[in-house]
């Protein structure tokens, strides 16, 4: 229903509307239609279990393909034990937020080792990583007078609702784009505060961000660099601090957001910055002033887990390998993915309701689960199922996988 023939409906009753479930119900059964209503399985992972979990939607045991918990460091003993003491030592709760009830220790400590993690100055922890993206770029982009701030066009909500809430004026360089972007930036006042936002590892197409040429025309033309590091912290570089410390350039990025939800295996965002500019952002972003911190528990388990892979290559190795040797048995079943140098494997379907179809199949014939990925996540005509290996996928299972897709992928005449 379009709202001006709601608005002419109700000047001509004159009537109180009644209507909301009718509305609601309208654009449920429209998303339903188009293929993209999302369903949420009921799973209980069991502690040393997974990737098995219990799927009380389907009533079995299933194995997990989707989990952004990359390395299963949800899993892991030392990750386990600090929590564990923390909620013995310091309590449940944090108290509320911290402009009113302070920082716990465990907090202080935690983004002591972010700082030292990303060798920055200084780090600033969020709830989750959206709210991170959402609340720095909207204050860093309020704060800077007359700023301009260039975007990936394949950059995640979170950044883009950043820019948008911002106010600054935003401009979209295509995807991976060294020369647009040079183009869109010759044609800006030089004296506009500038600021280039991008991602390391994208996460629904598996390729890279080109960090170390951005980096250059931010220094050529004067802007801050942002970039977005949540699909590879914990994943690469020599003490899994990211793509910038695998590739050398950590120390040109002017700013690094990252998470302690996918590969650090608990929960919460984060910036690690110059002193000045997390300060800045702790006095004014409305997302972090007015949101209750992240409880003693989880914040000395996220502490426990990077200084973990600080030190640990195992599982980052394990990973890259496990997920090469999908990709190589998924290559010789005849599977359409798409070829990336990172953990993602993007198995690509291309229609709706056949991923939602082959989404089931799976779960209901196979007991794998792995979530349909469509629009607006990605674009329409490539949707896709997203599979995530981890260090704790065996031979078997992987083998599971491709016999069951083979099987899925007969019974719905997919073709690559």
């Amino acid at each position: 229903m379009k709202s001006s023939s709601l608005s002419q409906r109700i000047a001509d009753t004159e009537q109180p509307f009644h209507g909301y479930d009718d509305i609601f119900e309208g654009a449920l059964s429209r998303l339903k239609a188009e293929g993209r209503y999302r369903v949420f399985n009921d799973l209980a992972r069991r502690v040393g279990e997974f990737p098995l979990a219990y799927s009380h939607s389907a009533g079995r045991d299933v194995v997990i393909w989707c989990a952004n918990d990359y390395l299963g460091m949800g899993q892991h003993p030392v990750v386990h034990e600090a929590m564990r003491e923390a909620l013995s030592t310091l309590g449940a709760g944090a108290g509320g937020t911290r402009n009113i009830s302070g920082n716990h220790h465990a907090m202080v400590e935690l983004e002591t080792t972010l700082a030292e993690l990303h060798q920055k100055e200084s780090a600033l922890v969020f709830t989750s990583g959206y709210v991170a993206n959402e609340a720095a770029l909207s204050t860093l982009g309020s704060l800077l007078p007359e700023a301009v701030i260039f975007s990936d066009a394949c950059n995640h909500a979170s950044m883009i609702h950043g820019v948008r809430h911002s106010g600054a004026e935003k401009k979209i360089f295509r995807h991976n784009d060294v020369a647009h972007l040079r183009q869109l930036l010759e044609a800006t006042d030089p004296a506009r505060p500038k600021i280039i936002a991008f991602e390391s590892v994208y996460s629904m197409d598996g390729d890279i961000g080109r960090i170390a040429e951005f980096c250059d025309l931010a220094e050529e033309f004067g802007a801050l660099t942002y970039l977005d590091e949540v699909h590879a912290v914990g994943m690469y570089g020599a003490r899994g601090a990211g793509v910038a410390e695998r590739d050398g350039v950590m120390h040109r990025v002017d700013i690094i957001q990252g998470t302690l939800g996918k590969a650090y295996g608990v929960m919460g965002g984060y910036i690690a910055a110059r002193r000045s500019i997390v300060d800045a952002v702790r006095s004014f972003a409305p997302g972090f002033i007015f949101t209750t911190s992240l409880p003693p528990a989880l914040t000395a388990g996220a502490t426990a887990s990077i200084r973990h892979l600080m030190h640990s290559t195992t599982e980052r190795t394990a990973h890259q390998v496990k997920a090469e040797q999908l990709k190589h048995m998924l290559k010789a079943a005849g599977i359409p993915y798409l070829h990336t140098a990172t953990h993602i494997v993007p198995v690509m379907i291309g229609d709706p309701n056949l991923c939602k179809a082959a989404s089931d199949l799976l779960l209901d014939v196979h007991g794998i689960y792995v979530q349909p990925i469509n629009y607006p996540t990605v674009p329409r005509g490539t949707e896709r199922l997203r599979i995530t290996p981890t260090p704790l996928h065996n031979d078997r299972m992987m083998q599971q996988l491709v016999d069951a897709l083979r099987d899925v992928f007969s019974r719905l005449n997919i073709h690559a």
